[in-house]
């Protein structure tokens, strides 16, 4: 009896040995310290948003007080992207030269400096070097943001974290909506002046702030301080485990010997960035030219879907709705900024639950759909001889929908997406491309926007944002695998193979699978 019971309860045992170990296993919780680091240096990007969101509604007051006319004003508020070339273009080697950390800083510190010209302008032209100097800091930390937040995150929240800098650009949009609305009783010679100046308050905050944060421990890795990095790594990881194959796959990519652990060591040449932008442009695996293809195009279309139109111009477009008033405007518009935020916030949760590539196509589609619907209710408002009641509060719930479903998707995902898939060595160059490219475009836009819809119509302005996001949806859906759940340094094996890249994607995966069961095999 006695041996029965025993082999009944060996038996009961081994079946629920057995039950737990198919059971899911738990997802981990938010690493706080990863999450602090990623917010503080994301919030860097409200620098840029709130420059847009001012824009949108100081234009007006900028042009009766300085006696601009419509080209000026679109110039105006389009160059700062341009501008911001600059600094995207030489933030990739300063971020490898002085530190992620320290870049970050330098981008407030630019920005403040552009931020008090802007300020105390007295004419067009010190505007314009005020709008100079402030387009290189957002140049610094639209390029840099994302770099850091994705080095030092965890595989498990990267998507969450890496997405913040697009939830504070529209956190600084809705800031400068309110500050349109705020300032805009006061004279018209002070109201923009007090718009533009007070972005200087923010960028002083963050430049200090920065200062709290640790190094990225790739940054680290390069320089050859393997001892600091491991710190960062324990500290940014969701377990111990997890900090020790992170510091494996980052050494592994920097050239370093694995039984290399020293806390200092010499890191073999070319780890440095030399030769970077000959493997990137002259030279690329098909890998590689994969990657800055998905890059470029990610960023491109994010831009050219007219996202930048509606942000810089919402009280025109609004007047165009039919809401003619200037304080019924600056409501609407605060109320583009306040669905953009939200949106964007609820996405964050959704990046590493859903993957990118479901909300990224989720969100595309979305949006054909409300600039489809805009375009036609645009038509019908200005070609109607009397006020169209439905037409116009329809126009005003599809703007409210197109923000909403871009800030859901083609909004933050780029950042996410093209700062993990390029390697480590050529993370911080292939970035401030894509950040270059999405600033080229928005510039364009910016500075063209006005004398489109006077040229083919408010409608005809949406007709063709329409069209562009339909071939973008084509793009992500041929090109784009997913990389969700992935670690940084096994992402860029998904590329290469362009429009065959499931296939890839499946022998990864099965790869993977083989070696997970070797692995329980020997334990």
């Amino acid at each position: 009896m006695a041996d029965r019971k025993s082999n009944k309860n060996g038996v009961s045992g081994k079946s629920s040995e057995l039950i737990t170990d198919f059971d899911p296993p738990k997802p981990p919780k938010r690493n706080k310290y990863a999450l602090a680091c990623g917010m503080l240096a994301s919030m860097t990007s409200i620098l840029l948003g709130y420059d847009c969101g001012v824009m949108s509604g100081a234009q007006k007051y900028i042009q009766k007080d300085l006696d601009c006319n419509d080209t000026q004003i679109e110039i105006l508020v389009g160059i700062i992207n341009l501008y911001s070339l600059v600094g995207a273009a030489i933030a990739g080697r300063t971020s490898d030269l002085i530190g992620r950390r320290y870049t970050i800083v330098l981008a407030g510190v630019i920005f403040f400096i552009g931020a008090i010209f802007m300020g105390f302008a007295t004419n067009y032209a010190f505007l314009m070097v005020g709008r100079f100097v402030a387009g290189i800091g957002v140049g610094y930390a639209l390029m840099i943001a994302p770099v850091y937040t994705t080095e030092v995150s965890p595989a498990s929240a990267r998507g969450f974290l890496t997405s913040f800098p697009e939830v504070f650009i529209n956190a600084g949009v809705m800031f400068g909506y309110v500050s349109n609305y705020a300032f805009s009783k006061l004279p018209t010679n002070l109201g923009w002046r007090f718009m533009l100046g007070i972005g200087a308050i923010p960028s002083v905050v963050l430049a200090v702030g920065v200062l709290a944060m640790p190094e990225s421990p790739r940054w680290l890795v390069m320089q050859g301080r393997l001892g600091d990095a491991k710190i960062v790594l324990d500290k940014t990881s969701d377990s111990l485990e997890e900090s020790k194959l992170r510091l494996a796959d980052i050494k592994e990519a920097a050239g370093i010997p694995e039984d290399c652990n020293d806390d200092i060591v010499q890191v073999p040449k070319g780890s440095h960035g030399e030769g970077v932008w000959k493997e990137l442009l002259i030279h690329p695996t098909p890998a590689v030219r994969h990657i800055l293809l998905a890059a470029l195009g990610i960023h491109f279309f994010q831009q050219a879907s007219g996202i930048d139109a509606v942000v810089l111009y919402s009280p025109r477009i609004f007047e165009k709705a039919g809401i003619v008033n200037d304080t019924p405007q600056l409501l609407a518009t605060i109320a583009v900024g306040f669905v953009k935020t939200t949106f964007v916030s609820v996405a964050t949760f959704l990046l590493d639950r859903i993957g990118r590539r479901t909300l990224l196509l989720s969100s595309v589609a979305g949006m054909i759909v409300s600039l489809m619907t805009l375009s036609i209710t645009l038509t019908i408002v200005n070609h109607s001889d009397h006020k169209v009641t439905w037409a116009i509060a329809l126009s005003i719930v599809t703007i409210l929908s197109f923000v909403g479903c871009f800030s859901m998707g083609l909004g933050p995902i780029p950042w996410v997406y093209s700062s993990e898939i390029f390697p480590l060595r050529l993370r911080a160059q292939g970035c401030s491309m894509g950040v270059a490219m999405n600033r080229v475009v928005s510039g364009v836009i910016g500075m063209t926007f006005i004398s489109l819809y006077k040229a083919i119509s408010i409608a005809g302005a949406f007709f063709l944002f329409a069209g562009i996001v339909i071939v973008a949806c084509v793009f992500f859906y041929t090109l784009y695998p997913e990389t969700q759940g992935r670690n940084l340094e096994e992402i860029e094996e998904l590329f290469g193979t362009f429009f065959r890249w499931r296939s890839r994607q499946a022998e990864l995966d099965r790869k993977k699978e083989v070696k997970m069961v070797a692995n329980k095999a020997q334990d």
